[in-house]
This record gives structure tokens, sequence and C-alpha cells, in this order.
């Protein structure tokens, strides 16, 4: 598949309802489309779920998961799980059960945008142009630093600018993972921060190129979400492992 018809597929999963999106991935297996190119259509379509959340409304803020945080079980979290999930068991599968694993990918993911509350069509995906041209440098070793500060701020489209513009700058994509690994263990993610890194891992090793960023966009911004409240355990593990106090 080329990438245009990917990103068309990913919009058709993500902009219509579960019985069209499920079709228009039928169709396309019928037609003879890489099985691998659709399953990247339906992860792509979940990461728009978290680029463009607007976050934890009032009624849904509880502890550890502040209005406008969308790390643990935020729908675009559980959404890009769900289809690393499908994509993974449809890897392994004969063609039978790889046909319905990615049928019920793209079912779950836009039953995930449009039953779970949320104008999700409407609203702008991360990073939007400000943030973008809010980046003035390309060294690496900067955007990296300023990377590290907005996470630590709990600045999250920040966040997302500065991993966009490292990517499309040209940047080995190993020191942004090792950036984020910090945070992914050392930060209570409600459960999902360790899992959620995990996903995005393979999701960009089994995307092309030129959409790929978008992932560790979506990772940044989750990273940036839970950052301020450490992970149970984690100073006395340090300890234990005689890694000094955090």
């Amino acid at each position: 598949m080329e990438d245009a018809q990917v990103e068309e597929l990913a919009r058709v999963i993500f902009a219509t309802s579960p019985n069209e999106a499920a079709t228009a991935v039928a169709k396309a297996l019928a037609d003879g489309f890489d099985p691998s190119g659709i399953g990247e259509a339906i992860s792509l379509a979940a990461n728009q779920l978290l680029l463009r959340d607007h976050g934890r409304r009032p009624s849904e803020e509880v502890t550890g998961k502040p209005i406008g945080s969308v790390h643990g079980d935020s729908i675009g979290v559980h959404a890009s799980d769900s289809a690393n999930a499908w994509r993974n068991l449809a890897r392994v599968s004969d063609p039978k059960n790889r046909c319905a694993c990615l049928i019920m990918g793209a079912w779950q993911a836009s039953e995930d945008r449009s039953n779970r509350g949320g104008d999700f069509l409407n609203w702008e995906p991360l990073p939007m142009k400000r943030y973008i041209s809010e980046v003035t440098t390309n060294d690496p070793a900067t955007l990296l630093k300023q990377l590290e500060e907005a996470i630590r701020g709990n600045l999250q489209a920040r966040a997302c600018g500065l991993v966009h513009h490292y990517g499309t700058s040209g940047h080995p994509e190993k020191a942004v993972f090792d950036v984020l690994l910090r945070f992914a263990i050392s930060e209570d993610g409600a459960l999902h921060a360790e899992k959620y890194f995990r996903t995005v891992s393979e999701e960009f090793q089994a995307t092309r190129p030129a959409l790929r960023w978008r992932h560790l966009a979506g990772l940044a911004r989750v990273t940036a979400s839970e950052f301020g409240r450490p992970a149970p355990g984690y100073a006395e593990s340090r300890e234990v492992l005689g890694l000094g106090k955090v």
C-alpha cells in the first residue's frame, strides 16, 4: 500500500461508523491490499484519538488523573493498545483469522471514537501549528533537553511539537525513546505507562517512516500528562538495587 492509501484508510476508519470501518477493511482485504498496511491504518486511526483528545473532563477527574490528562485509561491510550493487540494477533494468525482480527480492529477503533464521547471529528490533532512554530532549533541535544523540560512541566502540546520537529529534522528515534522510557518506569501511568510505551515501540517500528512519528508524538503527550505522580515502589526499588535515591 502507498502512503496515501494507508492515510485514506486510516481516515475512513477514524471518521465513519464501526460497521462502515469494518466494511472498508473487509473490502481492502478482498481487493488484495497488504494486511500489514491495513494494520498500519488501524493503529494510525487509534492514534488520532490520542492526538485529538481534549483530556479528562471535570466529571471524569479522579485521584492521579486530573482534568485535561490523557494518561491511564484514556480513550486514546486504550484505543492504541487495542489496535496494537489486534494487529499482533493478525500478524501471527492464519489467513482466515488474520482477516477477522483486522476487521475487528477497525470496528473497535471506530467504536472508541463514536461511543465514548467527545467531538473528535472536529477537534484539531496535536501538534498544532503554534507548537511546531515555537520550536526554533534543530540541534538534537537541545531538543531533547527541551522535551524533558516540557514533560516535567506537564506541557502535553509542547512535548508533541518538540517530538514532531525532532522527527521531521531527521534525527534518530532512539534518543527520544530513551528519554521517554525513564519516565515510563518512574511515573505512575495508572497501570498503563509501561504498556503504552511498549505499544508505541512496536507501532513505531511497524509503521512506515513517513507516518511513524505520530506514534512517538502521542507517547510524548502521555508522558507529559503522567509526570509528577511517582510510581509506587519506584524509589524503594532504586534503593534495593543500589541506584540511590531519586
